[in-house]
C-alpha cells in the first residue's frame, strides 16, 4: 500500500529488537538487587476445602529459610483489579486448586521448595461446584457467603449467591421481535478455558527501600492500575508504591494484574530483603488467569426471506473461584454478540458466575471469541435451515451507512459488506471445491467488528543540545511492537531515523496516570500523545529556525536529520539546537472516550478437509480481510494479524485446560497443546482501505484484537459445510466430529 510518508507506513524492523536479541532488555526476573531472596508459594491441592490447621514449624527450621507466612501472619485484606474478593493467602477456605495457602522466602529455590514440602495443612474437603449452570441452581453451595461485603461490586442487585454480576444490553422488545418472525431458532454453545501461553511467566520483585517506599518490578502492562491494586492490598498510601519499568515477555491480555506481588511485599517486610517471585509454568496453567469458559444460548427470529427480526443471547461466563482478575466492575463481556446485523429487537444478558475452577481474567478481545463463535455459528445453522447460502444471509442483514446497530449506534463509513466481499473473493468461496479421496471439503465464513480503544496516555519528546531525540512514555512494551510505532511517529515529524530515537520509560512517580496497554488502545491513545508532544516540539524548532535563519515558518522541512527550506542551505538538527540555548521539549496528555461511531470490520473464510472415517479436521487455507486506515508499520500490522489468527486456530482446534475432578490436568505444553507452524494453513490477508481512516495518528485503525473473534466460527462453519454437522462446543476434535457424523447418520 503506497504511503506519502517517509517513515510512517514503511515496513521497518523493531527498534527495540537489538535490546531483546542481545539480552540487554530487562525483564522482572532479571532484577537482581543485593540480598534478593526467592519467594515461593504453597498451593491448595483441592478445588474446594475448609482449612482446619496449618503447621509451618518444620519449614521455618530449614537452613536458608528467612520467613514462612500464612494468612494469619498478614492483615486480613482482600485484593482484586476491580472486585476485591481474593485473600492474599487463604485463611479459612480454598476455592480452587492452586490457591496460595502459605509463602516462603529463602536463599535459593531449592531451600524454598524443601520448606514448602514440610508445611502440613489439614483440610476438610467440600463438594466443589464445577459447572456454571450447576452454580446457579437454587440448592448450589454458596461459594462466597461474604459477597455483599466485598469492595468493588457492581451496584446491581445480586440475583443468586454465586452470581458475580448480571448485565443486560437491549434494544426494542425481543418478545415482539420473535412474534414478528416466521421462524425462531435456539441453540446452545460451550467454550473452554484458554491460557494466554506467553513465553514469560508472571514475575515480580518487591523491595522496601531505606525510605520505606515499596519498589516494585513486575510484568504488568497497566502500571498505574496495578500500583493502586498493590497499595490497597497492603494498606499503604498510593504515593508510597512505585512501579518501575521492565519489558514484558508476552501478554495477550494476561499481564494486567499483580499475581504474586502482594505476597512478595509481605515476605520482603518480614525479612528486610528484596523478594523475587517467578511462577513456574505448572503454576501458570493451574493458577493464572485464563480466558473464561462460557455457556451461551442464542435465540434468533427470522422472516422466511432471511430478515432478522430479533436476537436474544444468554451468556454465562465461568469466573472461577474468584473475580479478582476482571478488568472491569461487574461483567462487560459479550455486548456486541448480536453481530453487525440489522434488527429491530435485541437483548444480551451476560452473567459472571463463581465456580471452583481457576479464576479467569482477560485474554485477547475478552468475551468476544466465546460469544462471536456462538453468534456466527448460529447464523450458518439458520441460513442452512432457510435454504440460503450463509454468505447471502449475512449480506442481506449486514448494517450499512445510516442503519442502526443492534446496540442502537450509527457507525460512519460502514465497511462490513466491502470487507466481507473482499474475503469471499480472495478465498475463492464460490469456486468449485477440491475432492481429495476419503475427505470432504468445506468452506465457512464469519464476521466480527470491534471498536477502536480509548483511554488516557502521556508522552514527552525532548531534543538535546547535540540533536539527540528522546521519547518518554509510561507504556510498557508487551511485545507487540508499539515502541517501534511510537518512534516512527517521532521520526516522521522531526525527520530523524526512527531507530535513532531514544526511548525512556517512566515510572509511576513521573506522571499522574496512564491507562496502559490493552483494549485496542495503544496506537490510538499512546500514538496521539506521542504525536501531540512531537508536533509541539516541531513547532518550537520551526520558530527557532525562522528566528535564526529568516526562513518562512510554513516552508520549514525536517528530513533525514536536517532542517531545510527549498533553495536554502540545509542545517543539521544539532546545528539548529546549538542556537536553542538548551534542550527543547514538550509533554502532551491525550484523553479519549470510546467513539461508538467508529468500528473496524473483519471477515474471515476457512477451508477445511474432514476425514470421512476419523472426523479429523485439517485447516487448509484461511483468509482474513480487514477494514483498515493508514497502516503505520506493515510488518508489525501483519504480525498482529497472523498472531491473532494463530491463537484463534489454537482456540478452535486444540487448546483446552482440561480438568480431572476440579484439578487442571494439562500442566505442561506437552499436555496443553498450542499451534506450531505445522498446524498453520496457508494464510491469506486482504487489507480493505477505509476512506475515513480512524482516530490514530495519520488515520489508522486498531488491529491487535480484531483478527481473533471470527476464527472459531469460520472453521466450525466450514466443518458444517463439509459434513453437515456443527460442533457447538470447542475445541473441535476429531472425536467430536466423528460422533456428530455418526449421530447424523443414525438420525437420517
Amino acid at each position: 500500500m503506497a504511503t506519502p510518508y517517509a517513515t510512517i507506513g514503511q515496513p521497518v524492523g523493531r527498534a527495540e529488537g537489538p535490546e531483546k536479541v542481545s539480552g540487554s532488555a530487562v525483564y522482572p526476573a532479571d532484577i537482581n538487587l543485593p540480598g534478593t531472596l526467592v519467594g515461593k508459594c504453597l498451593r491448595s491441592p483441592y478445588p474446594y476445602a475448609r482449612i482446619i490447621s496449618i503447621d509451618v514449624s518444620a519449614a521455618r527450621r530449614v537452613p536458608g529459610v528467612h520467613a514462612v507466612l500464612t494468612g494469619s501472619d498478614i492483615p486480613d485484606l482482600l485484593v482484586g483489579r476491580m472486585l476485591r474478593d481474593m485473600p492474599i493467602l487463604a485463611r479459612d477456605v480454598v476455592r480452587f486448586v492452586g490457591q496460595k495457602v502459605a509463602a516462603v522466602a529463602a536463599d535459593d529455590a531449592d531451600s524454598a521448595e524443601e520448606a514448602l514440602s514440610l508445611i502440613e495443612v489439614e483440610y476438610e474437603e467440600l463438594t466443589p461446584v464445577l459447572d456454571p449452570l450447576q452454580a446457579l441452581q437454587p440448592n448450589a453451595p454458596v461459594l462466597h457467603p461474604e459477597f455483599q461485603r466485598y469492595s468493588g461490586r457492581s451496584n446491581r442487585p445480586q440475583e443468586h449467591p454465586n452470581l458475580v454480576d448480571h448485565n443486560t444490553w437491549r434494544k426494542g422488545d425481543v418478545e415482539q421481535g420473535f412474534a414478528e418472525a416466521d421462524y425462531v431458532f435456539e441453540h446452545t454453545f460451550r467454550t473452554q478455558h484458554q491460557h494466554q501461553a506467553y513465553i514469560e511467566p508472571h514475575a515480580s520483585v518487591v523491595y522496601l527501600d531505606p525510605e520505606g517506599r515499596v519498589q516494585v518490578w513486575l510484568n504488568s502492562k497497566m502500571p498505574f492500575q496495578v500500583r493502586q491494586q498493590i497499595a490497597e492490598g497492603i494498606d499503604r498510601p498510593l504515593e508510597q508504591v512505585r512501579i518501575n519499568p521492565t519489558f514484558i515477555g508476552g501478554d495477550f491480555g494476561g499481564k494486567g494484574s499483580y499475581m504474586d506481588t502482594h505476597v512478595a511485599y509481605w515476605l520482603s517486610k518480614a525479612t528486610g530483603h528484596p523478594i523475587r517471585m517467578v511462577m513456574t509454568y505448572v503454576e501458570e496453567l493451574m493458577a493464572a488467569n485464563p480466558r473464561h469458559p462460557a455457556v451461551m444460548t442464542f435465540k434468533t427470529g427470522v422472516k422466511k426471506d432471511g430478515t432478522i427480526t430479533a436476537r436474544h443471547a444468554k451468556l454465562i461466563y465461568d469466573s472461577g473461584g474468584y473475580a479478582a482478575f476482571k478488568p472491569a466492575r461487574g461483567v462487560n463481556y459479550g455486548s456486541h454478540c448480536a453481530g453487525p446485523y440489522k434488527m429491530g429487537h435485541m437483548q444480551v444478558d451476560a452473567y459472571m458466575v463463581y465456580t471452583n475452577h481457576v479464576p479467569c481474567g482477560s485474554m485477547r478481545a475478552p468475551g468476544d471469541p466465546q460469544s462471536v463463535f456462538a453468534s456466527e455459528a448460529q447464523i450458518d445453522l439458520i441460513a442452512r435451515e432457510l435454504g440460503m447460502d450463509p454468505y447471502d444471509f449475512r449480506l442481506k442483514n449486514l448494517v450499512e451507512d445510516g442503519d442502526e446497530t443492534p446496540l442502537g449506534h450509527h457507525w460512519i463509513n460502514v465497511m462490513g459488506k466491502k470487507t466481507l466481499n473482499a474475503a469471499i473473493e480472495a478465498a475463492g468461496y464460490r469456486q468449485p471445491k477440491p475432492r481429495p479421496p476419503g475427505k470432504r471439503v468445506g468452506r465457512g465464513v464469519a464476521l466480527y467488528e470491534r471498536h477502536v480503544g480509548a483511554g488516557t496516555s502521556a508522552a514527552k519528546v525532548a531534543v538535546a543540545p547535540d540533536g539527540t531525540v528522546t521519547l518518554y512514555t509510561a507504556l510498557r512494551d508487551t511485545g507487540s511492537g508499539f515502541y517501534t510505532v511510537l518512534r516512527q511517529i517521532v521520526g516522521q515529524e522531526l525527520g530523524v531515523p526512527y531507530n535513532q530515537v531514544r526511548l525512556v520509560t517512566w515510572t509511576t512517580d513521573d506522571i499522574p496516570f496512564d491507562t496502559g496497554a490493552g483494549g485496542s488502545r495503544v496506537t490510538h491513545v499512546g500514538g496521539q500523545a506521542t504525536y501531540g508532544a512531537t508536533m509541539a516540539v516541531r513547532q518550537k524548532l520551526v520558530e527557532l529556525a525562522a528566528q535564526h535563519y529568516g526562513w518562512a515558518p510554513e516552508a520549514v522541512i525536517f528530513k533525514e536529520g536536517q532542517v531545510l527550506v527549498p533553495g536554502q542551505t540545509p542545517v543539521s538538527l544539532s546545528e539548529l539546537m546549538s542556537r536553542a540555548g538548551g534542550a527543547v521539549e514538550e509533554q502532551h496528555t491525550y484523553e479519549a472516550e470510546r467513539d461508538e461511531h467508529i468500528t473496524a470490520f473483519c471477515a474471515q473464510v476457512a477451508e477445511v478437509e474432514v476425514d470421512e472415517e476419523t472426523g479429523e479436521v485439517k485447516l487448509t487455507t484461511f483468509t482474513t480481510a480487514h477494514d483498515v486506515g493508514t497502516i503505520l508499520n506493515p510488518i508489525s500490522h501483519q504480525g498482529q494479524i497472523e498472531g491473532a489468527v494463530m491463537q484463534g486456530i489454537g482456540y478452535t482446534l486444540m487448546e483446552e485446560l482440561k480438568y480431572d475432578e476440579g484439578r487442571v490436568s494439562t500442566l505442561s505444553f506437552g499436555d496443553y497443546k498450542i499451534p506450531t507452524m505445522q498446524d498453520i494453513p496457508e494464510l491469506r490477508t486482504v487489507l480493505v482501505q477505509s476512506d475515513s481512516g480512524g482516530p490514530t495518528p495519520y488515520g489508522g485503525k486498531s488491529i491487535g484484537e480484531q483478527p481473533i473473534g471470527a476464527v472459531a466460527p469460520a472453521i466450525v462453519n466450514a466443518v458444517l459445510d463439509a459434513v453437515g454437522v456443527s460442533i457447538t462446543d470447542l475445541p473441535v476434535t476429531s472425536e467430536k466430529v466423528r460422533q456428530a457424523m455418526q449421530a447424523r447418520l443414525m438420525g437420517a
